[in-house]
């Protein structure tokens, strides 16, 4: 796969599955915009990018401060242009029985997860639309496709961000421009690592593999929507889950 002499953006880049889709973005060639909230971390990604030879930039953004993003923005496309590939990776969320959230907890997750990519999306799309080419990758989670206990407001974030990508790619494919989502299941990232080991045991021993995803194995899914092996393909949703999610 090659993604020679085109400009990706990929918001949570700084760590977990954001910044391993960073690396195998570089690894084929693109110009990768680190995206995230932490410029420590945002920096040091970059950095060890470039360390190895690849192109990539760190830039601040804060996907649920609508200025944020508009900043974000402008400043990536006065200096590159159009982009070629967003990846909106960004997400959190927080275990805790649905009558136990709050307002704030709920509306954090809501901003980040579903509001922030759209509002980045819409700042991006119009110069994709004007050279009618551009992939959209949006990661969810297969806590939308099927729910998940303990994770309702993130389940439904999430949910929000498929059918999204799903509308979405209904909108764009007049433009050429392909909107997917990779949802995956339980990964071994930073956020996993906050889950008490008894439900991760648990989680191990229900997905069929046995063991959970890596977060390489969820940047491969979205470098094969990245490039273009998938450019007649759009408004799918893929599961990278080792099995445990099987519905369709």
């Amino acid at each position: 796969m090659s993604l020679q002499n085109k400009i990706a953006v990929v918001t949570g880049a700084a760590s977990g599955i954001g910044a391993s889709v960073a690396q195998k973005l570089a690894d084929a060639g693109a110009t990768v915009i680190v995206a995230d909230v932490q410029a420590d971390k945002g920096e040091t990604r970059a950095a060890t990018l470039r360390a190895a030879g690849r192109n990539a930039h760190y830039l601040h953004v804060d996907l649920t401060d609508a200025a944020s993003v508009a900043a974000f923005a402008d400043a990536v496309q006065s200096k590159y242009g159009a982009v070629d590939v967003l990846v909106n990776g960004a997400g959190w969320g927080s275990a805790h029985p649905f009558l136990e959230g709050t307002p704030e907890l709920w509306d954090r997750m809501i901003n980040l997860n579903f509001v922030g990519p759209m509002r980045l999306t819409k700042a991006l799309l119009p110069e994709m639309v004007k050279r009618a080419s551009g992939k959209i990758v949006n990661i969810a989670s297969d806590a939308g496709r099927v729910g998940s206990m303990g994770e309702t407001v993130y389940s439904g974030t999430k949910g929000g961000l498929i059918a999204f990508t799903k509308s979405l790619a209904r909108e764009m494919a007049r433009y050429q421009i392909n909107v997917n989502c990779v949802c995956p299941g339980p990964t071994d990232t930073p956020l996993m690592a906050a889950v008490p080991e008894k439900l991760t045991e648990a989680l191990k021993k229900a997905i069929p593999f046995r063991r959970l995803g890596l977060p390489d194995e969820v940047a491969d899914a979205v470098l094969f929507f990245a490039d273009d092996t998938a450019k007649y393909v759009t408004g799918q949703v893929l599961s990278v889950s080792g099995g445990l999610t099987m519905a369709g």
